[in-house]
């Protein structure tokens, strides 16, 4: 059958904890990639595009509903206080295309709300879902929920487990029109991939956890390349928009308890010269690929050096997809149809960025972007992800933390009290770092910071990053539902 007539399919794909240095187009060959590489030569690739968060569930929650994580709720991946949720108010991404007529499906990772039925993927828009609703998984010894049903791990990869279930999905719905995530596990850890693959890169001089991490996006990338060749099959290529992305910037912390003597506590893989990671607001932590390809209507082989972020590509499918519902609240995000057609913007809007452990501080890891102005409220030294070679907490964190963990335990016996237990002490961070300004135009890797001769754009952007955030916060807060709204 052919597609024309149809509204546009989607096949969104979302990596876990990769940059742009882990694709091969970018790395000199460093990681074996040549279907995302592909789709990079057959579609768009934006090259100023953000994640609206260093950290997965408030990324993915802007993914799924183009406003801020703040204002949704999902502020932080603690999904046992349920600060990983969207809220119940929220429209989602998938409602949207549901409403818009579409079969709507999420193969993988959710970690949107783990514990609570009401905020499962099919209760949030999605007609099917494969995966997991928590933030990561064993490779191999996994636990599938299948629309609400466990389906116990049968020895199979889990990255090509996922594969396999979205090119099932395609072929089921292939006379329909259907939006489909496919939310992979890859590269986060733990690390796992088949020891075959490992050894290869082991012998080109990788580390094992960068060998083994490697080998991770190489299965990943072999399923894309199963999935893009399901589309051409059935001839849904040219009528479908595949977009390829990740939630964060690449993790270089490597959990102690998943490591073997001869590791180090952190790998140092190349990220194309961008600073920090994962748990940043720097650019490492949150600019991330995403490449869009879509024949019927975009250029192939195009580099778009204009600003794009998480929050803009619900508006935005949505006039790709001619679906008019969207939302009944303000979207933080842009359409960029015209964008992505080649069109200037004469002023781009600013981005915003804040994220910390639990509840969130405006004193901490928080940026504004305006134009190429990008100002940085640094991480506090002493909190969590603090230097990248020299992890430390404080005093303050480290109570802070022992009172989140009681309230762990006592929500497990008994969910209704963590409401009372979140009242700790108000702990105040310490004095916060100096502000920070870079001028990404010439100093992309972020190497200069022009704070102290710029004070009147450090001011003028420290006062709209303040009211950006009490924006935010004020939305959240009047979310009903007492974990979100605290």
């Amino acid at each position: 059958m052919t597609s024309k007539g149809k509204k546009p399919n989607v096949v969104l794909i979302v990596a876990d904890d990769m940059g742009y240095g882990d694709f091969g187009v970018f790395n000199e060959g460093r990681v074996n990639t040549p279907n995302i590489d592909e789709l990079v030569s057959e579609g768009v690739c934006m090259r100023q595009h953000y994640s609206a968060s260093p950290i997965c569930s408030p990324a993915r929650a802007a993914l799924l509903t183009g406003r801020y994580p703040h204002r949704s709720g999902a502020i932080t991946q603690h999904d046992l206080f349920g600060l990983d949720r969207i809220a119940l108010r929220e429209t989602t991404i998938a409602d949207t295309f549901r409403f818009g007529g579409y079969k709507t499906g999420l193969i993988g990772k959710w970690h949107n709300g783990s514990l609570d039925q009401r905020y499962h993927p099919n209760s949030r828009g999605f007609d099917e879902f494969s995966g997991f609703c928590g933030g990561w998984s064993d490779y191999y010894n996994w636990h599938m929920d299948k629309n609400g049903k466990i389906e116990k791990g049968d020895g199979t990869y889990l990255t090509d487990k996922l594969t396999g279930q979205a090119c099932e999905y395609i072929e089921r719905n292939k006379d329909e029109n259907f939006f489909l995530m496919i939310a992979y596990t890859a590269p986060h850890s733990p690390f796992q991939a088949p020891q075959t693959l490992i050894d290869s890169y082991v012998l080109k001089g990788y580390d094992r956890i960068t060998a083994t991490t490697y080998a991770m996006i190489e299965v990943m990338d072999r399923g894309i390349g199963s999935i893009l060749n399901k589309l051409k099959k059935y001839e849904l290529e040219e009528n479908t928009i595949v977009m390829f992305t990740s939630d964060n910037g690449p993790a270089f912390f490597n959990p102690p308890f998943m490591l073997e003597p001869e590791d180090d506590l952190f790998n140092e893989r190349f990220n194309f010269g961008l600073k920090g990671s994962k748990g940043w607001v720097y650019e490492g932590g949150i600019r991330v690929p995403m490449v869009i390809r879509y024949p019927r209507c975009l250029k192939a082989n195009t580099f778009n050096d204009e600003l794009a972020h998480f929050t803009d590509w619900l508006p935005t499918l949505a006039t790709l997809c001619e679906i008019n519902n969207i939302n009944e609240f303000p979207l933080d995000g842009y359409d960029l149809t015209n964008q992505l057609k080649g069109e200037k913007l004469e002023k781009q809007p600013r981005r915003f960025w804040q994220w910390n452990f639990y509840y969130p501080s405006i004193s901490t890891n928080a940026a504004v972007r305006d134009e190429n102005w990008k100002l940085v409220r640094p991480m506090i030294a002493g909190t969590r992800y603090y230097n990248n070679r020299d992890l430390h907490v404080s005093e303050e964190d480290t109570l802070r933390t022992a009172a989140f963990i009681e309230a762990d335990i006592k929500h497990r016996e008994d969910p209704t009290s963590v409401i009372n237990l979140l009242k700790v002490p108000n702990i105040r961070y310490p004095n916060s770092e100096k502000p920070e300004l870079y001028n990404l135009a010439v100093d992309p890797s972020e190497n200069e910071n022009v704070a102290e001769e710029n004070p009147e754009i450090v001011s003028k952007l420290l006062n709209g990053l303040e009211n950006w955030f009490d924006s935010v916060e004020n939305d959240r807060k009047k979310i009903d539902d007492p974990l979100h709204a605290y």
